[in-house]
């Protein structure tokens, strides 16, 4: 596997939580990164990306303000911290890699890896 994503959990409303996606494979510091999320019954939606610097992000607009994607290079790490969480916030999160992309994108056919998964549920 390379992609894990672990960090999910149940948490109350306006409750925080931070995901983690680390990256075993190669180019990770040359690739674009983004989460992704998948509601009961939805299908699988952009949340946030950032470029392989991490100087540049973009969040859909249903979480901006609330959540903040980032990245360690060092560590072949990307992270998601989740601040006033919602019930509508709850899915699936998944990571995703756009190897040796230099540009931020929001479409999933970019993404050639993908995480296992973790699920978030925020209870109100």
């Amino acid at each position: 596997v390379q992609l894990q994503a672990f960090g999910g959990g149940l948490v109350q409303a306006g409750g925080s939580l931070r995901l983690s996606c680390a990256d075993s494979g190669r180019l990770f510091s040359r690739s674009t990164m983004g989460w992704f999320r998948q509601a009961p019954g939805k299908e699988r939606e952009f949340g946030s990306v950032i470029a392989w610097r991490g100087l540049n992000t973009y969040y859909t607009d249903s979480v901006k303000g609330r959540f903040t994607i980032s990245r360690d290079n060092s560590k072949s790490t990307v992270y998601l911290q989740m601040n006033s969480l919602k019930p509508e916030d709850t899915a699936v999160y998944y990571c995703g890699a756009a190897k040796g992309m230099s540009v931020l994108t929001t479409r999933p056919e970019d993404f050639d890896s993908w995480g296992q998964g973790t699920e978030l549920t925020v209870s109100s």
